[in-house]
């Protein structure tokens, strides 16, 4: 296996990571737990710094959040493969 594109790997992490983030959003709203499920799933959102539950400004600045962190996670993930890689000659 070769080395890893930071850009392109960089961007899958975003991408992922903000799909299950507007997932779990909308999952916020679905009545599929009890009320106390409910408020444990806001309060876990609420642990993002300056995050407020039913705030489009919330919701925005959590996806800048989660794709700043995402891309972090991604550029490390890259750089501990590709300098692991040991080339034969």
């Amino acid at each position: 296996m070769g080395k890893l594109s930071l850009r392109l790997y960089t961007l899958k992490c975003i991408l992922g990571a903000e799909i299950v983030y507007v997932l779990c959003l909308i999952g916020g709203y679905l009545p599929l737990r009890s009320e106390q499920g409910v408020k444990l799933h806001h309060t876990l959102f609420e642990t993002l710094p300056w995050f407020t539950w039913g705030s489009l400004g919330s919701y925005i600045w959590g996806a800048i959040l989660i794709a700043l962190l995402s891309w972090i996670f991604g550029a490390y993930m890259v750089w501990m493969h590709n300098s692991s890689i040991i080339e034969r000659s």
